[in-house]
């Protein structure tokens, strides 16, 4: 069955109707008819609506729902991803799977030891390339909301913007062993929002982990090896999927 995200105005009772890129893509690629039923979310109120299509016109669709799911698919925590910025097409990738993995937002980071440096005019660009991405995985993998890219944020920035989530926590090779983040990762109580920093390719610099420590942010392990920034990443929203799922 085919999902569709919608704002919460577009659903009017018992209607729903759906405007913009959907309309071509439901009509002309999809070839979709009155009659074939659809899941369709706000993302405000983790409910799907099973819809039936009653019309399809040149800007709109019009959907009846037919039935709505209250259990929503969200994990009951926000998660932070604060990722730095990796070489070529790996943060497409990254994007991907932490949407699949029930990441809340994405944040791209500018960190010293990036390779990728981006101005003002490739950054916008890559931030809407990333978004469709995001959007595109929400569906495949029937979220309840389309996780937001943030624009590109300097570590400071990054820092600053962490301070709303309960926990936050930066993989660091040289942290303490397994037994501290096992016991950080099991205190974590659903509905507390939390921050996960990771590094690019070339890790984080030394000034960076003492700035974040400082300021409250907490190194953890993930084990022995030397794991590569898109492997870390995936690592860490795992092992809080796994103690978080309900």
């Amino acid at each position: 069955m085919y999902q569709f995200f919608v704002e919460p105005g577009q659903i009017q009772g018992n209607k729903v109707i759906i405007t913009g890129k959907d309309v071509n893509h439901m009509k002309n690629v999809l070839r979709m008819k009155p009659g074939e039923e659809i899941s369709v979310l706000s993302g405000a109120d983790g409910k799907e609506y099973r819809c039936g299509i009653c019309s399809l016109s040149e800007d709109e669709v019009i959907c009846e729902v037919r039935f709505v799911r209250e259990e929503g698919v969200e994990l009951p925590s926000k998660i932070y991803l604060f990722q730095g910025l990796p070489k070529a097409d790996k943060m497409e990738w990254i994007i991907q799977k932490a949407v699949e993995l029930g990441v809340y937002e994405i944040i791209p980071v500018a960190v010293k030891r990036a390779v990728v440096k981006l101005d003002a005019g490739k950054a916008k660009n890559k931030v809407s390339r990333w978004q469709g991405i995001a959007e595109a995985a929400a569906k495949q993998s029937k979220r309840g909301m389309i996780p937001k890219v943030q624009n590109v944020m300097s570590f400071k920035e990054a820092i600053a913007y962490s301070r709303m989530a309960k926990t936050r926590l930066i993989p660091y090779e040289l942290a303490e062993g397994m037994d501290k983040t096992r016991e950080i990762i099991s205190g974590l109580k659903p509905g507390e929002d939390i921050a996960v920093f990771i590094g690019p390719e070339g890790g984080f610099a030394e000034e960076e982990i003492e700035d974040a420590v400082r300021e409250g942010i907490i190194p953890i392990t993930l084990g022995k090896r030397i794991l590569r920034t898109e492997t870390a990443g995936m690592t860490v929203l795992s092992i809080i999927m796994y103690h978080l799922e309900q």
